[in-house]
């Protein structure tokens, strides 16, 4: 009787523990998104680059190494870095050079994709603004 309400006792810690930590990331990715847009918004290439790498860090967990998704991810940030550095700074007036422009478009492209990208996987992991459900019960 007394093991049966601590495996009881354990069970409801266990699942207070898994809902705190789901709100905690929630809010995590919440707050880089929100940096992530404003950066993008900016014209920031270099911290939205890190913003999305750290909402991959989150949502990368769940996925397994190897797996289509960790593929996708990787291939998208090989052609980011073939593209040369983030960076991009102007003194003053300055005009960038056509094959800069260029470059800074390219770069622009491929950062996008990746943030679409996370977007989808975070939906599909159920941690997004979609959720879609094969249960027709819970539809009103």
């Amino acid at each position: 009787m007394q093991q049966d309400i601590l495996n009881k006792q354990e069970s409801e810690d266990e699942k207070t523990s898994r809902i705190n930590a789901a709100g905690i990331i929630n809010v995590t990715i919440e707050n880089l998104w929100r940096d992530a847009f404003m950066s993008m918004a900016k014209g920031g290439l270099v911290i939205w680059n890190r913003k999305l790498d750290a909402i991959w860090g989150i949502l990368g967990g769940d996925q397994k190494e190897g797996d289509d998704v960790d593929k996708k991810m990787d291939k998208l940030n090989e052609r980011l870095y073939e593209t040369g550095s983030l960076s991009h700074k102007k003194i003053g007036f300055e005009k960038l050079d056509e094959n800069e422009s260029e470059k800074i478009a390219l770069q622009y492209l491929i950062l996008n994709k990746k943030n679409l990208f996370l977007r989808r996987l975070q939906n599909k992991q159920g941690k997004g603004t979609a959720y879609s459900s094969d249960d027709e019960d819970d539809i009103d």
